[in-house]
């Protein structure tokens, strides 16, 4: 189960108006990568819309309510949305591994517990 986390702009780790940080919380991606790369976007050509949509984005955004270590949009502990689908496949890799090596136990033939077996009759 994953767990869909509501975009607020992140005042404890902000900056400016703490888009960059509310973005990064939400996406659960580093704020220096998203930091660096509303940046690079702006001087790539976009100069006027990102800082448009940057001052709307704080302006419009709901502030995250609450102490930030008591509530729960900033808990750590909790378990993040899926990146990407490589993680995915690893953790299936993971359970078809541990799944094989159950299965090749069981359908192995137990010489020894087919000799006590046999004692026993």
């Amino acid at each position: 189960m994953t767990i869909r986390r509501k975009f607020a702009l992140d005042k404890a780790n902000a900056k400016w108006l703490g888009v960059c940080s509310g973005i990064a919380r939400t996406m659960g991606w580093d704020v220096t990568f998203v930091r660096i790369g509303i940046v690079a976007v702006t001087v790539l050509g976009a100069f006027p819309w990102t800082l448009i949509a940057y001052g709307l984005a704080g302006w419009l955004a709901p502030k995250a309510r609450g102490d930030w270590k008591t509530d729960p949009r900033f808990d750590l502990e909790r378990p993040l949305p899926r990146s990407s689908t490589y993680d995915v496949q690893a953790s299936m890799r993971d359970i078809d591994h541990r799944l094989a090596s159950v299965e090749s136990y069981v359908t192995n033939a137990n010489t020894s517990l087919a000799r006590e077996i046999e004692e026993l009759r």
